[in-house]
């Protein structure tokens, strides 16, 4: 499994992700107005009404993401689109019988919560694929901004590739905590990567390496 590397962005703001969608403000302006018309009785009107509400904080809440929560914009319009269908779906019926509809609210929630997970989850995995230092293009979903993530792949066809990778990891490293540019502070740590090393080393000893750090 490849060894991630990350930076990201963070905000004391959560948005929630899907309220990064170019879509999400009109959409969930229309759910929010018309739940009043969706339940026979009158005490699921404000509990849906929190729950829409609420929406992206809930959601920011319940990912716990051991990794920063950053999407790419390919993986957010999926989970959008899938979430916008089941809503409309949703609000095609006419009234519901009580607690239906707050229900089915929550079931959508937390398939959209399993859906942003998996996507982000999925994104840093596709870093196997790759040989060495990698980048994609993300939003931050604390605060809706541009993002990137900068990850390190172990996809290497041979050893004259890993060799490559270990040593772009390490330039990487050093410029990463470069103070001046007389003064590299690469970790001790880090001595296992260094080109005498190279020969010898093995997926675990670098993760082991990387992981002391």
């Amino acid at each position: 499994m490849a060894l991630l590397l990350c930076l990201g962005l963070t905000a004391a703001l959560a948005r929630g992700c899907l309220h990064c969608h170019s879509n999400f403000s009109e959409k969930f302006s229309f759910y929010r107005h018309h739940v009043n018309l969706k339940s026979w009785w009158v005490g699921d009107i404000p509990v849906s009404g929190s729950l829409l509400t609420d929406w992206g904080q809930d959601t920011m809440k319940e990912l716990h993401l051991a990794i920063p929560a950053e999407i790419t914009r390919e993986k957010l319009n999926q989970v959008a689109n899938a979430v916008y269908l089941k809503m409309d779906q949703l609000y095609q019926g006419k009234m519901y019988f009580p607690g239906y509809f707050p229900n089915e609210l929550r079931a959508i929630f937390r398939e959209q919560v399993h859906l942003i997970q998996n996507a982000i989850i999925e994104s840093r995995i596709d870093c196997q694929r790759h040989c060495g230092i990698f980048q994609y293009q993300t939003i931050s979903c604390t605060n809706c901004t541009d993002s990137h993530v900068i990850c390190f792949g172990y996809n290497c066809e041979s050893s004259v590739q890993w060799e490559t990778a270990v040593q772009g990891l390490l330039q990487y490293i050093n410029k990463w905590h470069k103070e001046d540019t007389n003064t590299s502070l690469i970790s001790p740590s880090f001595t296992c990567l260094e080109p005498p090393h190279l020969a010898n080393l093995t997926l675990e000893n670098a993760s082991e390496c990387l992981t002391q750090h």
